[in-house]
């Protein structure tokens, strides 16, 4: 008589795919992606296909995220280098022959157009944490400065094209990654105090600094004027300063409880620009108030803690590392924008996590936490694999 074999479902075969995934990660990803897709139908539903755009992307990152945690972190710190190496040539090649749009050197045509300084996001950290990796045991002070050398290679062709925004969140994630591969505390203490000397010196002198005609060697004239807009906006309120003065006044008239969902009249009298990208968290504000923000604020806590705690765990010190630099990824994307939106920092173009629209920056996103899920799961696999006693 011939055998019948039980042949496995669909579920049987999908379910072992997700296996070790991080559940309580996965909880605060949903979450947030959540808020995300109510904030981006309130400000968007009206902004042409904004909303359902932004569902795609996510569905994408989300594509990305469970592909990426599928590869254990050995063979991601395998294409460290290759990755490291291919975003500094394309960078490169920004340089020499790249597209221009509105007044940026960004792009570069490789049969399509790409943006190659997202790739460093990811590649960057990803390079440190195998620097660190092959020195453990054996690390010297000249590693730091490699490392050092190594990030700065990426950020400095970055701010030339020029694109502060990404070129800090490159140098946040590579900084996180020497500080936590175990950056000597006497060398972190000395810039900390020299930038806070700085800003204070800067907004002590803004009536002089800023003044027409005045140029900083330092920093291209459009980022003087970003600053300068900053420390005081009413010097052009219906011109540069129009961002940050109505991104206050919708954060401040949320109130606690917001204007209720749909209801911003900020947002839907359209005196916030870019609501839908960069000011999403000003329309954000003003429909759902301090609760709201505290919310919001308590999901990206929840995932940076996550992160940081995955990484207390990692197998190794590459895993570590990288774990670490993801959470802090998050930590300066929601900082710089809420930061700038609130006008307490400059305005640099930093989307907010989950919540702005934006394609590329969605897919860097979910490249991050596939790498940060590829480690929990490692982490997870291998404590569920019997130990064999002799």
């Amino acid at each position: 008589m011939a055998a019948e074999f039980d042949k496995p479902n669909i579920l049987q075969r999908i379910l072992p795919l997700f296996r070790g995934f991080d559940p309580l990660l996965l909880l605060i990803i949903a979450g947030m992606a959540s808020l995300g897709l109510l904030a981006m139908y309130s400000a968007g539903y009206d902004h042409g296909t904004r909303f359902v755009d932004h569902g795609r992307n996510m569905l994408l990152a989300a594509a990305i995220l469970f592909v990426v945690a599928q590869i254990p972190p050995h063979k991601l710190m395998a294409v460290a280098v290759p990755l490291y190496t291919l975003g500094v040539v394309l960078l490169v090649a920004v340089l020499l022959f790249g597209i221009t749009r509105k007044g940026a050197q960004r792009w570069v045509n490789v049969g399509v157009v790409i943006q190659p300084s997202e790739i460093l996001k990811i590649a960057g950290p990803l390079m440190l944490a195998w620097w660190f990796h092959q020195r453990e045991g054996v690390l010297r002070a000249i590693d730091f400065v490699v490392a050092f050398v190594l990030l700065m290679v990426p950020v400095a062709l970055i701010m030339k094209q020029p694109d502060l925004g990404t070129a800090l969140l490159v140098m946040a994630a590579g900084l996180s990654v020497i500080f936590f591969a175990g950056l000597p505390w006497k060398l972190v203490v000395p810039p900390v105090v020299l930038g806070a000397v700085g800003i204070a010196w800067l907004i002590w002198n803004e009536p002089l600094l800023c003044q027409d005609g005045m140029s900083w060697y330092f920093l291209h004239d459009y980022q003087r004027t970003r600053v300068c807009t900053l420390l005081d906006p009413m010097r052009d309120p219906l011109g540069r300063g129009f961002h940050i003065i109505q991104g206050m006044i919708a954060i401040g008239s949320g109130g606690v409880w917001g204007k209720g969902f749909m209801a911003g009249t900020q947002t839907h009298l359209e005196f916030i620009p870019e609501r839908t990208t960069d000011f999403i968290f000003a329309a954000f504000s003003e429909e759902f108030g301090l609760i709201g923000n505290l919310c919001l604020l308590l999901g990206f806590l929840l995932l940076v803690w996550r992160g940081l705690a995955i990484a207390v765990k990692a197998q190794n010190l590459f895993g570590r590392l990288m774990a670490s630099a993801v959470a802090m990824i998050f930590f300066t994307y929601a900082f710089v924008n809420m930061g700038m939106v609130s006008g307490i920092l400059p305005v640099v173009g930093v989307p907010l996590p989950f919540i702005s629209y934006g394609g590329t920056a969605m897919v860097t996103l979910g490249l991050a936490l596939g790498v940060l899920m590829s480690v929990a799961r490692a982490q997870r696999l291998s404590m569920a694999e019997p130990k064999h006693s002799l």
